[in-house]
């Protein structure tokens, strides 16, 4: 049960942590990507833990609750940034500058969230009921394999389509997608974190 909620509770913390930090494009290791992409490739494997702990069902409906959750969360950043500031503190700034939400920014992050979770959740669940419950490290590649390019897709296009040029957009794709793929393989060793549920 303790296991549980905090495999839960990490899921839904690194989606909001990512979600968050999506807001800023930065150059990481000479690639162009959104800061979110330091954080996000972690909910795969999470996402995983999750699944061995409360079946695909489960994880289906934390899937939901996370991506509402953010909007709930941005929408309150937003109302924030927007209500006047206490004018005996004086300029408060830097809460609109940083954490005021670009909307087109989270609609990608939530929707490519949801749709490349799902995705993750139906390869692994085929996996683990179609193949083997054994070689877990397996699952997880799969999974991941199928889902972080589609993730990386959904969320470009959707951003930053028509809004940066071409080649950037291209840029952060890759480095998304090469990002992900390299917290995958340091992360694989994470789903034996957890005891399968029978």
């Amino acid at each position: 049960m303790t296991t549980t909620i905090i495999v839960i509770a990490a899921y839904i913390a690194a989606q909001m942590l990512s979600d968050v930090a999506s807001l800023k494009i930065i150059v990481f290791l000479g690639l162009s990507m959104d800061a979110g992409t330091l954080v996000y490739p972690f909910t795969f494997t999470i996402r995983d833990l999750v699944h061995k702990q409360i079946g695909a069902s489960g994880t289906r409906v934390l899937i939901i609750v996370a991506a509402v959750i953010n909007l709930i969360m941005a929408g309150l950043f937003w109302l924030v940034a927007r209500l006047p500031g206490d004018p005996t503190v004086g300029p408060q700034n830097e809460f609109t500058t940083v954490l005021a939400p670009v909307w087109r920014i989270v609609i990608a992050s939530i929707i490519a969230e949801v749709i490349a979770e799902f995705i993750d959740t139906e390869v692994y669940r085929w996996w683990v009921e179609r193949i083997t419950r054994r070689y877990q490290w397996a699952r997880v590649l799969l999974s991941n394999a199928v889902s972080i390019p589609v993730d990386s897709a959904l969320f470009c296009s959707i951003a930053f389509y028509g809004t940066m040029p071409v080649g950037v957009v291209w840029a952060i794709f890759l480095s998304n997608v090469i990002i992900k793929a390299v917290v995958t393989f340091v992360s694989i060793p994470g789903i034996y974190l957890v005891k399968e549920k029978q």
